[in-house]
């Protein structure tokens, strides 16, 4: 599933080419997870003035209202000056004069949604609820503290809620909390200020990092301008179960938590 760094990465490809550019014409193929919300009609002739990203979400701001667009479990968005026929896999397609925008996924688990402005119920529903971006000066430590304080759930299970502190998914917490010196078992209020502060350093580290390699590929993830990420060749625990550890040998363990696996070294994370 794409994650922020994913979201972010594909935002910075093609953000500055549609930056103004004027929809010609719009399409859709099979339903997606929600309805769009106006006719296909209205946004001809509606210009893309800028693209922005909150959580796993893009943003495509419109003169007259926006777009909100997610990539669910396995959609990916491309951007060039001329794409091939749409196939039973693409269902979004946005055609301007600066290029042609498609929303690929398999799954179906992505959406595009309109709202005519960021009161619009539909935003407030979707958005609203969402923690502070960790990557941003709002991502303070004092709060941050005071939430895991505030929980008795695992530290694993708080950051992939995504109330305290936005997109930190699968991977990156796995990461972050290696980092930290933390097991993903550990209940968040047992945290002391100092590992929660190595904790809230990581977090942005990893997320910085993630984002200047272009993100993780798994499976099959691009950027909208066919780029693959190269994030997980250099991951620490993530994915490594067997493995020796980077820092000390010891192999690295994997635990279910929910329908995630985590993974840890059980000498370098502390419960």
């Amino acid at each position: 599933m794409p994650e922020l760094p994913e979201v972010e990465v594909t935002r910075r490809s093609f953000a500055d080419r549609i930056a103004g550019a004027r929809i010609v014409d719009a399409t859709l193929g099979k339903p997606l997870r929600w309805p769009l919300g106006c006719s296909l009609e209205s946004l001809v002739g509606r210009r893309v003035t800028c693209v922005d990203r909150r959580g796993k979400y893009l943003l495509l701001r419109l003169d007259q209202g926006l777009l909100l667009v997610h990539l669910g479990m396995s959609g990916s968005l491309s951007f060039a000056l001329n794409l091939p026929p749409s196939g039973p896999h693409d269902h979004f397609d946005l055609q301007t004069d600066r290029g042609h925008l498609r929303l690929h996924d398999p799954r179906r688990f992505g959406a595009v949604v309109w709202a005519p402005d960021d009161d619009a119920p539909v935003l407030r529903k979707l958005l609203g609820h969402l923690g502070v971006e960790p990557l941003s000066e709002v991502f303070s430590l004092a709060d941050f503290s005071a939430g895991l304080k505030s929980s008795r759930a695992p530290i694993k299970q708080v950051l992939l809620s995504g109330k305290l502190v936005v997109g930190v998914g699968n991977i990156y917490a796995s990461e972050a909390l290696f980092l930290a010196g933390i097991r993903p078992t550990t209940q968040a209020r047992r945290i002391g200020p100092l590992r929660a502060k190595r904790l809230h350093a990581a977090i942005r580290s990893v997320l910085a990092e993630a984002v200047a390699a272009g993100g993780s590929t798994l499976r099959d993830f691009q950027s909208a301008d066919g780029s693959a990420g190269h994030f997980q060749l250099s991951a620490h625990v993530y994915g490594r179960a067997g493995a020796p550890c980077h820092t000390c040998a010891a192999p690295i363990k994997m635990v279910r938590q929910g329908q995630r696996s985590s993974f840890y070294c059980p000498v370098c994370q502390r419960p």
